[in-house]
């Protein structure tokens, strides 16, 4: 026990004394920095800070909270019983779309029409599907006058009769038709000069004539044929053959064919269209009485058109040629022919202005067929010759005004060579004559011409119900040779106006003016000088207006030459006065 207290004495003292030797060194310390001054130093070694391992208590705490006990399970159950109640959902219906009838496409349709002055007008089409991909179609056609115009001493009766068939055939890789036409014209030399008979007195005049048989027939019989291909080198063929005559011996032949390819070359189509076109005929008789050799023609002309179009931004590009060989069969005269095949456009306002220009040409065969259907009172007595359209170059606007107005403005200088002109025969008054030889027939005269033409066309479709159109040309003429550009019109100008009164009520006119024309016609059995005929213009205004019975049924009235004008389409042919005709179609399917 005494051990104990001393070492306890000891233990203290040395723990005071080491308090006040700590307290001592405090104050020293605090005097030291109270007393620092500036010292410099110098770092040997960047700093590397080290950070220490974390301890980590390994150990689970043990806990003994209330919370921890043991859930106790609840026991509960829900008591249901019924509630009376009176509301009654109502089921909803669909609010349907008001949608427009569509209108039916009716396949086939037939139109009847009589009017005036004996006018007959008859149309039927037929089309019937055979299998899944081929089909037949037949269209008949009748345009008829019994004649009576005013002051006319010989028959202006004419018929128009046609029949075409077609067989079609359609694939995913090709499809093809072939049509069989028929056509019949009857027309009648009516057109006798106004001083005709003047040398004669009023009973010869009368027997001469009495003499003459006006009347006038054609015959022309055509077979052709298209194929067109989805893929391939050969993309497309057309061919046609035609076979055309008259009551007085006159026969034609023509075969055309037409194969186009494309070739792929540096990602760029060009397109190659080669011709063949045959045309061959005669006429028994020579105009002139002192020329009894017949006339007869032939040519045939290879055609080589390749091109190619290139698009960049708003810029569209069309470069191309056309190559010909003219073989004259009867007189074994060959040449070469080129023509330029150029056209561009530039969108300078999108849709609303595109710029266009172009410069073409090309070999244009002329045919007996086709100066029939511009001019029926030709003497069959012609010469046939191609004409050579050495270029048409041209340049324009067109575009659209507003979303419902468009309009096209065109400039064109065309240079011709063999242009065909129509003029009148000079005549006798022979009892010997021929039917078309007393100046009531014309013939075909070629010169070299060019010509200035300005174009302008404005249409509107003010709205569904209403559209409205407008266009002129404006033609100056140069020749070489003849006098005149004979029978061709400095000004054509032609307007039309359609409207749907109501559903069922439809009705709609038109305007054409035609400006004045020349001709050239001398009785050579007077002694007076040929000189040019002055043509008066004229216009012809139409109106018609229909009504829709139903969807198949329609009637209609047509009214021609209102202003009931006797203008002369060409020297010495007055036409029929005011004409109406009324008539039906009626639309069907089998």
């Amino acid at each position: 026990m005494k051990i104990n207290f001393q070492n306890k004495h000891i233990a203290f003292l040395l723990l005071l004394t080491s308090q006040l030797t700590l307290a001592q060194k405090k104050d020293e310390t605090k005097k030291k920095e109270e007393t620092i001054g500036t010292e410099e130093v110098n770092v040997v070694k960047a700093y590397s800070p080290t950070i220490s391992d974390a301890f980590k208590v390994k150990e689970i705490p043990s806990l003994n909270d209330e919370g921890n006990a043991a859930k106790e399970t609840i026991k509960y159950a829900i008591f249901s019983f019924p509630v009376a109640s009176t509301f009654t959902p109502s089921k909803g219906n669909a609010q349907l779309v008001d949608k427009a009838k569509k209108e039916h496409l009716f396949t086939n349709y037939a139109t009847a029409g009589v009017g005036n002055y004996g006018n007959l007008n008859a149309e039927l089409f037929v089309a019937q599907e055979l299998g899944n991909n081929d089909y037949v179609a037949g269209m008949f056609k009748h345009q008829s006058s019994q004649g009576g115009i005013k002051d006319i001493d010989l028959n202006d009766k004419f018929y128009d009769t046609s029949l075409d068939l077609i067989y079609g055939v359609k694939n995913r890789d090709m499809s093809w038709n072939i049509d069989l036409g028929y056509q019949n014209q009857i027309y009648n030399w009516y057109g006798l000069p106004v001083d005709f008979g003047s040398t004669l007195t009023p009973q010869d005049r009368g027997i001469l004539i009495n003499s003459i048989s006006s009347k006038h027939s054609y015959n022309g019989i055509n077979l052709g044929g298209n194929i067109d291909f989805s893929d391939g080198i050969f993309t497309k063929a057309s061919m046609k053959y035609s076979h055309f005559s008259d009551n007085l011996k006159s026969s034609e032949n023509r075969f055309y064919i037409k194969p186009s390819f494309k070739v792929e070359i540096m990602d760029q189509s060009i397109n190659t269209d080669v011709i063949v076109d045959y045309v061959g005929g005669s006429f028994e008789n020579n105009y002139e009485k002192t020329n009894l050799q017949p006339i007869k023609y032939g040519f045939t002309n290879f055609g080589l058109s390749p091109s190619f179009v290139m698009q960049q931004d708003d810029w569209t590009l069309n470069l191309g040629a056309k190559l010909f060989y003219s073989l004259d069969n009867e007189n074994s005269n060959s040449k070469i022919l080129v023509y330029p095949n150029v056209t561009a456009s530039y969108k300078v306002v999108g849709d609303l202005m595109i710029f266009y220009a172009g410069a073409e040409g090309n070999l244009e065969q002329n045919t007996y067929m086709d100066f029939v259907d511009q001019n029926p009172f030709l003497s069959p007595t012609l010469n046939i010759n191609p004409t050579d359209m050495q270029f048409n170059i041209f340049a324009g606007l067109k575009g659209k005004l507003a979303n419902n107005v468009s309009y096209k403005v065109q400039g064109s200088y065309v240079n011709e060579r063999n242009k065909a002109l129509f003029k009148s025969n000079d005549y006798t008054e022979d009892i010997t004559n021929e039917n078309y030889a007393f100046g009531n027939s014309f013939q075909v005269v070629y010169d070299d011409m060019t010509t200035m033409r300005f174009y302008g066309e404005l249409k509107a479709d003010f709205s569904e119900n209403v559209s409205f159109g407008i266009n002129g040309t404006f033609n100056s003429y140069s020749n070489d040779h003849q006098s005149e550009a004979w029978n061709l019109p400095t000004m054509k100008l032609s307007a039309n106006l359609d409207f749907n009164i109501t559903k069922q009520w439809y009705a709609g006119f038109n305007l054409f003016y035609v400006g004045e024309r020349k001709d050239e016609q001398v009785n050579t059995s007077l002694a007076i000088d040929a000189s040019p005929i002055t043509l008066k213009s004229y216009f012809d205004l139409n109106a018609h207006v229909g009504y829709k019975y139903s969807d198949r049924l329609t009637f209609y009235l047509k009214a021609n030459n209102i202003t009931n004008q006797a203008y002369q389409r060409w020297l010495n042919y007055p036409v029929q006065g005011f004409q109406i005709m009324g008539g039906a179609n009626y639309k069907f399917d089998f």
